[in-house]
């Protein structure tokens, strides 16, 4: 706790600040894109991957407890090898796609910056580093108080340049300058419609704006802002400006008929009308959806369905034989049972039963939503003709691995797992617990187990502890 010399302090510092006037300080504003961007298909034909088999990792929200359990599951997919086409492969180095949000974009834009050889660095720099500390020592300094009077400027500006550090400064360009690195997609909160905003190009081609430009920093630190802790942060709209240029954004084109695909349409299309929504700010990504699959499944409605997205970006005819989606969800449980007493909840144990109890619904329902779409998808393909007609081979199979905190452990040490608390700073003994847990979660899931029997892949033993 902060003492009354410390308070005393804090406040000379803030009166400094005030008296020395505030702030002009204009942040990073995101660029208008000068181009129409290339079809996504020469940037799969760029890539060198393999279509045989098409990975996407989905990690949620949850700040340092997401991140360590997600890096777990990272970590064991890295350990589980397999032969494809005659060459060593493990599923880590097989991901397609890898979508955070929150916590879980912190670890995701990371993998995609440096690679699975980059992950232990993460452990040391991120996991095992007082992260929250020093963003607060930082947010202290007379200088950073100085740049918050700015009314451009906002606490999570100060987040982003702490991250920026972590990303070594990088941005999509300098992703996407590695011909193999999966896509990134950074999914935060449209704060106006409640909806989430993905930090992708056919996304960013909606504002008329350069995805490329935007430093790793700023994506995540969006992702990450959770409303009053953390201020929005602001993209410019430039949508008028393509459609002067004739650019008509991909999303804008799309015609689903379905209830998902209206609203998927009605969204993207908003953004369209740069007069009436000139600038566009952006909160933290779990408000809309924790888990970010809810937008990947709702691209896939639009465009017609799944074998109708693939021909959209250009997958050879008959390639592939394994799609896999793996979704990692790290929510915890409410610190108090509120059934348990006949009395009044107090403010924290409304706020905390409604953001991590009521709020699990939500989570559920994107849960259950996805297995009937991969049941849906599954049907699709066995219904479909046999002429190799689209990107599946006759015998493809699609797996949805779902690896839960809560399914991690039993007794004592699940109940502590499910009571880590929600921050960017957790103990020692926390992240080697959590580490622990996501790789122990994905080994015991089923559907991960019939997924190593249909590769034949072997899964190193975990190291003695």
């Amino acid at each position: 706790m902060t003492g009354p010399r410390g308070l005393r302090s804090l406040c000379a510092l803030l009166i400094a600040a005030c008296l020395a006037g505030c702030s002009s300080l204009r942040p990073w504003l995101n660029q208008p894109l000068m181009e129409a961007p290339p079809p996504v298909s020469q940037a799969l034909d760029a890539s060198g991957r393999d279509p045989t088999i098409l990975v996407a990792v989905t990690l949620s929200g949850g700040g340092a407890r997401a991140a360590a359990f997600g890096y777990g599951v990272l970590m064991e997919l890295h350990r589980t090898h397999f032969e494809l086409n005659g060459r060593h492969a493990d599923l880590l180095d097989s991901t397609d796609v890898i979508s955070g949000v929150s916590g879980g974009s912190i670890l995701a834009a990371y993998y995609a910056a440096f690679g699975a050889k980059g992950l232990p660095d993460f452990e040391r720099d991120f996991l095992r580093q007082n992260f929250q500390n020093s963003l607060i020592l930082q947010a202290l300094r007379p200088g950073s108080l100085h740049d918050l009077t700015s009314p451009w400027y906002g606490r999570s500006h100060l987040l982003a340049r702490r991250l920026d550090e972590l990303y070594q400064g990088k941005t999509y360009a300098d992703v996407e300058r590695d011909p193999r690195h999966p896509q990134l997609v950074i999914a935060a909160t449209d704060m106006s419609l409640g909806t989430p905003f993905e930090f992708t190009s056919d996304q960013f081609e909606l504002i008329c704006s350069d995805l490329r430009s935007v430093p790793l920093s700023f994506a995540v630190a969006a992702s990450s802002a959770v409303p009053v802790l953390l201020s929005p942060m602001t993209l410019k709209n430039y949508a008028g400006e393509c459609r002067e240029r004739g650019i008509v954004p991909r999303l804008a084109m799309r015609e689903g008929s379905n209830y998902r695909a209206r609203m998927f349409r009605m969204q993207a299309n908003s953004y369209l009308d740069a007069q009436s929504r000139p600038y566009i700010h952006l909160v933290d990504g779990g408000v809309a959806d924790n888990l970010a699959v809810r937008r990947l499944l709702d691209r896939a409605l639009s465009a017609g369905g799944l074998r109708e997205s693939f021909e959209e970006v250009g997958i050879p005819r008959g390639s592939v034989r394994n799609l896999v989606l793996i979704s990692v969800n790290s929510a915890r449980d409410p610190a108090n049972n509120i059934d348990q007493s006949d009395r009044v909840p107090g403010i924290r144990g409304v706020a905390d039963t409604l953001l991590f109890g009521a709020g699990a619904r939500a989570t559920t329902e994107t849960q259950e939503f996805l297995l009937d779409t991969a049941r849906q998808w599954r049907e699709d393909l066995r219904t479909r003709s046999a002429e190799g007609s689209d990107a599946f081979a006759p015998d493809a199979e699609i797996h949805v691995v779902q690896v839960n905190l809560r399914d991690a452990a039993d007794g004592e040490l699940r109940a502590r797992l499910l009571q880590v608390p929600t921050a960017f700073s957790i103990s020692d003994e926390e992240v080697t617990r959590l580490i622990a847990a996501g790789r122990s979660a994905l080994r015991r899931s089923p559907d991960f187990q019939e997924l190593v029997r249909t590769l034949h892949a072997t899964v190193d033993d975990l190291p003695a502890p």
